[in-house]
């Protein structure tokens, strides 16, 4: 009676849930295996959201990687076909294609994105950028045709729609505090 009764002490033990100790893959990182959890990744906001010292520390890294990377490998000549603007900074619609084609591309040359990381990249990403950045018609058109003539001018964009004029329209002719009309409390 008494082994009969170990047993059953030991089986219902062997059935219990597992005590929360250590696990063994803690040492290896693993999360979910007891290990650390994964480190929040920081979102990406695009550069046109970011305000004052935010904004400018972002248009530099921007920059290094575009004058040190992008232009040298895949910069090609500046033509009609395909200007460029050294102040391209200015441009604020191509300071957002170019920035949301650095944060691919530090997401595509990342390890977790497989060997064909960069080849998507390429594909998906820095064909369609720059052809639309040195569009003939692009943002780009009215600055540098020639590199042997440096220019730069901001294209005028299309007026505010019909609906945004009527709402300023209105918000200016309301009566506000202090104006004629007025009752002064």
């Amino acid at each position: 009676m008494e082994q009969s009764a170990q047993q059953a002490r030991q089986l219902d033990h062997l059935a219990s849930a597992p005590s929360p100790g250590p696990s063994p893959f803690a040492a290896f990182g693993m999360p979910g295996l007891g290990g650390p959890p994964p480190a929040a990744v920081p979102e990406p906001r695009p550069i046109l959201e970011l305000e004052g010292e935010e904004y400018e520390d972002e248009l530099d890294a921007l920059s290094d990687w575009v004058d040190d990377f992008l232009l040298p490998v895949y910069g090609a000549e500046v033509t009609t076909a395909a200007p460029w603007c050294l102040q391209w900074q200015e441009h604020d619609d191509v300071v957002a294609w170019l920035h949301a084609l650095w944060l691919a591309y530090q997401q595509h040359k990342d390890a977790e994105s497989g060997l064909s990381g960069l080849f998507v990249w390429h594909r998906d990403f820095l064909t369609h950028a720059v052809a639309a950045i040195r569009a003939p018609g692009g943002p780009l058109s009215a600055c540098m045709t020639s590199p042997d003539r440096p220019a730069h001018r901001l294209l005028p964009g299309p007026p505010p729609s019909a609906r945004t004029e009527k709402a300023n329209t209105a918000e200016s002719e309301a009566p506000g505090p202090g104006k004629p009309g007025e009752p002064a409390s």
